[in-house]
C-alpha cells in the first residue's frame, strides 16, 4: 500500500475535524455577535461559596461549610464505587462482598460523624 492510499482513508476525518472546528468558530462567534451585555455590579462581583469574597484569608469558616463538602464526598465515592462492584459481584464473590461491606462501613461513619456535627440541618 502506497503512503498516498494511507493518507486517502484519513480524509474522513480530516473533513470531521475541519467542519467541528468551523462549527464551534461559528457558533462562538454567534454568541458573541447577538449576546446580550449587561454589565452590572451583581454580575462582575466575585461569588464562591454563598457569601462575599474577604481579604482577610484567616477569618474563619462557618463548620457546615466543611460538613455539606464531607457530605459530598460521601455520596460521591460511594456511588464511584457501588456501580463498578454491583457489576462485578458475580465475578469476586464473598471476598469483594465483605470488602463493600467494609467500605459502606467506614462511610457510615463518616455520615454518623455529619449527623451528629448537624451537616444535616439546614436552617
Amino acid at each position: 500500500m502506497a503512503p498516498s492510499e494511507l493518507l486517502i482513508n484519513y480524509l474522513p476525518i480530516l473533513v470531521f475535524l475541519v467542519i467541528a472546528g468551523g462549527m464551534s468558530i461559528a457558533m462562538i462567534a454567534g454568541s458573541l455577535l447577538a449576546g446580550i451585555r449587561k454589565p452590572d455590579s451583581e454580575k462582575l462581583s466575585a461569588y464562591e461559596c454563598g457569601f462575599d469574597a474577604f481579604s482577610n484569608a484567616r477569618s474563619k469558616f462557618d463548620v457546615r461549610y466543611y460538613l455539606v463538602t464531607l457530605l459530598f464526598i460521601i455520596f460521591d465515592l460511594e456511588i464511584a464505587f457501588l456501580f463498578p462492584w454491583a457489576v462485578t459481584l458475580g465475578k469476586i464473590g464473598m471476598f469483594g462482598f465483605w470488602s463493600m461491606m467494609g467500605f459502606l462501613g467506614i462511610l457510615t461513619v463518616g455520615f454518623i460523624y455529619e449527623w451528629k456535627k448537624g451537616g444535616l440541618d439546614w436552617e
